[in-house]
């Protein structure tokens, strides 16, 4: 049932000086009131057509909300929306609906929801990524993959692979067969500088691609999306470079070898074959494609719209003629050639291995369907999953929001005071705190960290078993793994130079020889 122009015009007048969309995700009053409207408000209502753009922002990547169509009636009253509709819903939902309707405040979401900005979880325990596997048709990393790994390279996979914190991944066995038969791939990861400082989260990806450029000895590309920050945030174009600058410190502190590393800023750095390169994937990828995958709509500005040819252009090696050499333009797509035993189109260039957490996996889901048809190799990846923030495990750490994190410029502390602040077990004695740290809600939020950072696994389970007999408190030992990791990753960047920064930033060729597999080391 379409709404009354009247409707229309009540709404507006509302708009005009009130608003009850809280952050990114709507209210369940926002949402029920965007799935009756169904249509896009007259242009002369602009007040309300923004309204309606921002929840449809949302709205694209969910596919729907609640489901909801049904005839309603809009009242504005006392600078009150209220939306009477005949919904049929359980008994629960009905309730929480009438909560948020009463609160304004957004309802629990059913399902997790994660995409490259966004990521909120329908539980207190956390993202299923169990569920998020299904969803994005990636595959787990399960104990075959890890003896494999172990088998071909002769090193013991990382405690992030064993812990299930990379629990996800695309075509690992392919680069182990390119290890085995001595054939060479790169690695590809990169960050987005929304801060001066990165914080715990982003030190994951980092680390774990630090190990595997150890472990396989190969080159390393690593891109600073300042242009993606631009165009998302509200930043000064001149602030996201400098931000972009700042953070490299950061990155290197990591401990990337200088010889096999290359550090770049978009800003600086777009131009010649990485630029022909997103070219051709924006030639080969139409809108619908990111509108489905990415959620956009006719309120996206453009530069959002074209955003992830420039995230998938370091996918592939020809991006890099300095360290993979020039290579022959790709047959355009759909050309075949005569192979002997593969009858599909011919791919050129190095493959390429991603490391990142799985909220990025959109881009290259897009980068790996269009990559065969403009002749390139699909890009592998590693999944992980996200540090939680501060406040519990339903979100995670975010540079945009100071409380939900512990930064890598943190002061021991600052680290303890952010954790001694949240909203957790008042403990007036050790046996009150055990009765109420049991909890699954507290324990995840507080234990998580330990899996993340502590390396000796024995002294994990030893601290798990001290934990649970009541003997330490788990608080004490998260702020003290985490205050080491910081004020460590601190002493290292603080020997970081601009004259450091300016040689891993330098377009040059890499120094690297592609690791041999473990049976071709011991004949």
């Amino acid at each position: 049932m379409p709404v009354s122009k009247e409707d229309q015009e009540k709404l507006n007048e509302y708009f005009e000086k009130n608003s009850y969309i809280d952050g990114f995700i709507p209210t369940q009053k926002d949402t029920l009131l965007y799935e009756n409207l169904n249509t896009f408000p007259s242009r002369e209502c602009q007040n309300l057509l923004r309204w309606y753009n921002h929840i449809g922002s949302f709205a694209q990547e969910r596919k729907s909300f609640t489901g909801i169509r049904a005839p309603f009636t809009v009242i504005v009253n006392d600078s009150k929306v209220c939306i009477m509709a005949d919904v049929k819903q359980n008994e629960e939902t009905v309730a929480a609906d009438s909560r948020a309707m009463e609160t304004g405040e957004a309802a629990a979401p059913s399902e997790d929801f994660v995409d490259p900005w966004n990521v909120v979880a329908a539980s207190n325990t956390g993202i299923d990524y169990d569920k998020l596997i299904d969803r994005f048709g990636s595959q787990r990393i399960d104990q075959a993959l890890l003896d494999r790994f172990q088998t071909v390279t002769g090193q013991k996979p990382h405690h992030f692979l064993t812990r299930g914190i990379f629990f996800s991944h695309r075509e690992m066995h392919r680069i182990l067969d390119l290890v085995e038969k001595g054939k060479q791939f790169y690695l590809y990861t990169g960050r987005g500088p929304s801060s001066d400082a990165m914080h715990l989260g982003h030190l994951i990806p980092f680390m774990m691609t630090k190990w595997l450029q150890d472990v396989f000895d190969v080159p390393l590309v690593i891109q600073l999306t300042d242009d993606e920050k631009y165009l998302w945030k509200d930043l000064k174009l001149e602030e996201c470079n400098k931000l972009a600058y700042l953070n490299t410190k950061d990155v290197i502190a990591c401990g990337f070898d200088v010889n096999k590393t290359f550090i770049f800023s978009d800003l600086d750095f777009m131009g010649k074959e990485f630029y022909r390169n997103i070219l051709i994937v924006q030639r080969h990828t139409t809108f619908n494609q990111v509108k489905g995958i990415f959620g956009f709509d006719d309120s996206s500005n453009i530069g959002k719209i074209m955003f992830p040819a420039i995230q998938a252009a370091p996918s592939f090696s020809s991006s890099f003629p300095f360290i993979f050499g020039k290579e022959e333009d790709a047959p355009p797509p759909g050309k075949k050639e005569k192979k002997k035993k593969d009858k599909g189109a011919t791919v050129t260039g190095v493959p390429c291995l991603i490391p990142c957490a799985i909220d990025q996996d959109p881009y290259f889901r897009m980068t790996r369907d269009v990559a065969p048809r403009i002749g390139y190799e699909k890009p592998a990846l590693l999944h992980s999953t996200f540090f939680p923030a501060l406040q519990g495990a339903n979100s995670k750490m975010s540079a945009s929001d100071e409380t939900s994190s512990i930064f890598l410029t943190d002061t021991a502390n600052q680290i303890k005071k952010k954790f001694n602040s949240l909203d957790g077990p008042k403990q007036d004695s050790q046996e009150k705190f055990l009765e109420l740290s049991r909890s699954i809600k507290f324990d995840k939020k507080w234990s998580k960290s330990d899996s993340y950072f502590l390396l000796d696994c024995e002294k994990l389970i030893l601290l798990g078993l001290a934990y649970y007999t009541g003997s330490i408190f788990i608080g004490e030992i998260v702020i003290s793994v985490l205050q080491k990791l910081v004020a460590d990753h601190q002493e290292r960047k603080a020997q970081v130079t601009d004259e450091d920064v300016k040689e891993y930033m330098r377009p040059r060729p890499l120094n690297y020889t592609p690791v041999k597999p473990a049976a071709e080391k011991t004949s």
